[in-house]
């Protein structure tokens, strides 16, 4: 089983945004992952580093694969919980829909802010070295 901590972020809402996500193997890093995505809101960008991850674990793992994320809607809204009105989030999930084909399970859980600092630090890295 594979772990990916996934975190995104814009400052201002709507504002500049990035990604930034972990993969874990037996709690050992390796692979981070991480990226400017111009204008955008907080949650295009939860979003998009969930389809980064999918897109870089493809063909890489096929098993199972455990997200970790800190946004209770994206977590519901991707475990089928909350629907989706907004047009460009379910352009977002259909392409999330059809990355996890590639995969055996794909399971998504909320973890508290604190437990998301690696992918925090990578989305504000990658704002940093943007908007220098």
């Amino acid at each position: 089983m594979i772990e990916i901590f996934c975190d995104g972020g814009a400052r201002g809402n709507p504002g500049p945004a990035a990604y930034g996500f972990v993969v874990k193997e037996q709690a050992i890093v390796v692979y981070q992952g991480q990226g400017f995505i111009g204008i955008a809101t907080n949650n295009v960008a939860e979003y998009t580093a969930v389809i980064e991850a999918l897109t870089w674990a493809k063909g890489r793992h096929p098993g199972q694969l455990q997200f970790y994320l800190d946004s209770q809607l994206v977590v519901s809204q991707l475990s089928g919980l909350y629907k989706v009105k907004n047009a460009t989030i379910r352009n977002l999930i259909f392409k999330i829909r059809t990355l996890e084909t590639n995969f055996g399970q794909v399971q998504y859980i909320h973890i508290p802010r604190g437990q998301n600092k690696e992918a925090d630090r990578l989305v504000n890295q990658a704002l940093d070295e943007q908007l220098r």
